[in-house]
This record gives C-alpha cells, structure tokens and sequence, in this order.
C-alpha cells in the first residue's frame, strides 16, 4: 500500500472566494459561519485534529459520517490478517470532532444543492452549510461482478469490510468449514488482500484454497521486476493465480470466468479499482471523468468556491491521479488551510501532486516489496520501513484515546 508523506507544499497564491460564482454568498470576511465535513477520512484529518481553531472565532462545525470510525487504508490489509489489532488502524472521528466541540452527525450525504447550501440525508435530515468539504473516499464498482451481493462478498472499500471478512473466515474455521478464498483483481490492493489471507490462514491453523484472478496481468503497469516478486512471494505459498481471464458472473458458491472455467468459492474479495460514487454526478457539480468532484489547485470545486474536497472522491483539473492515500495525507495540510482562508480571508495554498511515490506491499509475513520508481527490492527491512512510517502517522492522529478503544465492534 501507499506511505503517507509528511512534507508541506509552501506555494501561495491570492484568490478572491466567489471569483468563479456570482450567487454564492460572501463568507471571507465575515466569521461565526457553518463549516461542514462530510467524511472523515485522511484529508480531513488535519482539519479534524485543528477543529478547535475554527471554533474559537465563532464557527460552527459538523462533521458528517456513516461510522464513527476511519479506518487506515495502509494497515487494512494488516489487520486482515491479525499482524495489527482493529483499534490500531482506526481513529475515532465521532470523539475527535466532539472533543473539540464540533457537531458529529452520523449518516450519509445523498444529494447537495449547491445554490442553497442545503446536503440532504439518507435520514431524510437537512444540513446548511456556507462553507463545505467532501472527503468521502470511494467504493468498489460492484455492479461489474454481480447484482446480487452475497453474505460472504467483500469490497476491499471501506477498509472497515476486511474486519467484517477476518471475523467471517475466523468464525469459518472455528466452524471446521472447508474455505475457498478468491480475490478478484490483481492491482496493489488484490496482490496484500491475497498475501494477508495466507497470513490470516497460517496464525489461525486454517485449511483453504486462495486463488487470485488478476484480470489481463498481476500488476499490469508496474515494472517486470514488482509483478515477479509478488508472484513468487504468492505462488511459493501456495496462492493459485490466474491472468488472462475475467469474472463473468458471481453466483452463490461459483464464479464463473470468461473463459468458461467455473471456480469454488465461499469467501470472495472484489478488488477490481474504485471510483468515486455518484454523489456529484446526481447533484449537478461539475465532475472529472471519473465522477469525481473537480476541484482546482486550492482542492475547491471549479464552479461553486465555497465547496472543498480532497482524497478519492476529487478529480484535481489537469491531472489524472492514481487513487492512493498518499495524494489525500499531502492534501490534508493544504485544506486545512485553504478551508480557513475561504472562512476568514486570507492566502489560499496550491496543492501540487508528487509525480512520484513510495509503495511498499505488506506480504502478510512480516516482509515487503518496496517499490519507488526503479529502486525495487523485497525483504523484513521493507516491512519494518513500512511499519515505521504508518504507526509514526497514527501517532499523530490518534489523538482521541483510540488505541484503549479495544472493541472489534462494527457499526
């Protein structure tokens, strides 16, 4: 999985709020304005943790959210597997909000009237805003595998459905159940499900069959040398990986193959790239190809200045982005900021995408495949690298008493 990177963009630039939209409301030089977050993942974070700071002038602040945790993208995969515990990867988003004295909502933002500053509820409430921002991450396509979801089918989006996957093999095995694993997708995310379900199987003295499905080719744009590592790490452990094949069609126990194989199955896990849902799309805001909200160099909407986002539901104009954390943890600081200016006035900041980042795949065994442009080697040292680098940022974050928060409770 991606690494968060920690350095800050300093380039600032002067923008007038409601330059690119006539009938929106003045709120630079005004304060006791509503701020509202809708998701609490990794672009927000900052914000979150400073919410004190938008308050203490006057500001009322919601955060929005379908769960009162977020959950980290780069130790899921760990915790599928048990090396990281549940409350070691999560922050508590409800507490962090209230502690601060910030308004928590739970629920999910279905549709928003730009023009009337109105974000409409699946609990058929209505929210005001005069400054907003999404983070609201993505979800897995699911309608390109299957109709009818399943007890046992896994979207590797929201993280938190690795937790309910652990806890459904771990029930599996104590049951005596003979367990067929399958991932669907062999991108980054497909490569560390598959590597974590051995490490989940080997510490649970479980008996299974994983096999993955990686579509035309594992890893298909990555470099020779990442795709023949994962392969041999997957293969010497007994992962059955088949390329050059598609799903057809999920049926309950069977998966069936364009090439007319049918595979046993009664754990599968969808991994086959996300986008972001069509929030955007059914409200009229300006979206990117992908669906997302599209959004300038200060991560606010092209059309409607007082609307911000950041993280896999934006589309940033004039670049296409690989959908990875690492973009959201660089946008963070830059929001933060950029949300007060739209508040109070001031400099807005530019975010400026790295062209280049650090990948390093978590193998379920304690090692890793480090992968940085041409720079490529595998072993503990990665891992532990990669360890380092994402409890270092929990620690930053995990500001809300999370890691005594010792529940495997799911919302």
């Amino acid at each position: 999985m991606e690494l968060p990177s920690f350095r800050r963009h300093t380039e600032k630039t002067t923008v007038p709020l409601h330059a690119s939209a006539s009938n929106t409301k003045e709120v630079m030089s005004r304060v006791g304005k509503c701020l509202v977050f809708v998701g609490g993942g990794h672009a927000h974070l900052t914000s979150l943790k400073n919410l004190d700071r938008f308050l203490k002038i006057g500001h009322r602040v919601t955060l929005i959210s379908p769960s009162s945790y977020h959950y980290y993208s780069g130790m899921g995969p760990g915790m599928l597997s048990g090396i990281y515990q549940p409350w070691e990867v999560r922050f508590n988003v409800k507490k962090l909000a209230e502690d601060r004295g910030a308004t928590f909502i739970q629920g999910k933002v279905i549709k928003v009237d730009p023009r009337e500053h109105q974000l409409f509820l699946d609990s058929g409430q209505t929210v005001s805003y005069d400054v907003v921002s999404f983070n609201t991450g993505s979800e897995v396509p699911m309608a390109k595998v299957t109709k009818a979801p399943e007890a046992n089918l896994f979207p590797v989006k929201p993280v938190v459905n690795l937790l309910k996957a652990r806890q459904a093999v771990l029930k599996a095995i104590q049951n005596r159940q003979k367990i067929w694993l399958t991932i669907i997708g062999g991108g980054p995310a497909g490569i560390e499900i598959s590597a974590n379900l051995l490490g989940l199987l080997d510490k649970s003295g479980g008996k299974g069959e994983i096999t993955l499905i990686g579509g035309k080719r594992l890893l298909g744009d990555a470099p020779e040398k990442v795709r023949h590592l994962a392969r041999e790490s997957l293969q010497q452990r007994g992962v059955k990986i088949i390329e050059g094949s598609y799903v057809k069609t999920l049926e309950k126990g069977e998966i069936l193959l364009n090439d007319g194989r049918r595979l046993q199955m009664n754990f599968a896990f969808i991994a086959i790239g996300i986008q972001p849902a069509s929030l955007f799309q059914d409200s009229g805001i300006p979206t990117g190809a992908d669906g997302g909200l599209l959004v300038n160099s200060y991560l606010q909407s092209v059309r409607y200045p007082n609307i911000f986002g950041g993280g896999d539901c934006i589309s940033l104009e004039g670049h296409q982005l690989a959908k990875v954390g690492v973009y959201a943890l660089r946008e963070s600081p830059i929001l933060y900021h950029n949300l007060r200016v739209a508040l109070e006035g001031g400099t807005m900041k530019v975010f400026s995408p790295q062209k280049h980042f650090l990948l390093i795949f978590n193998m379920g065994n304690r090692k890793g495949i480090f992968w940085k442009k041409n720079w490529i080697w595998e072993g503990r040292l990665a891992f532990l690298l990669k360890n380092y680098i994402d409890r270092k940022f929990m620690k930053t974050f995990q500001v809300s008493g999370e890691l005594q928060d010792q529940s495997e409770a799911i919302e």
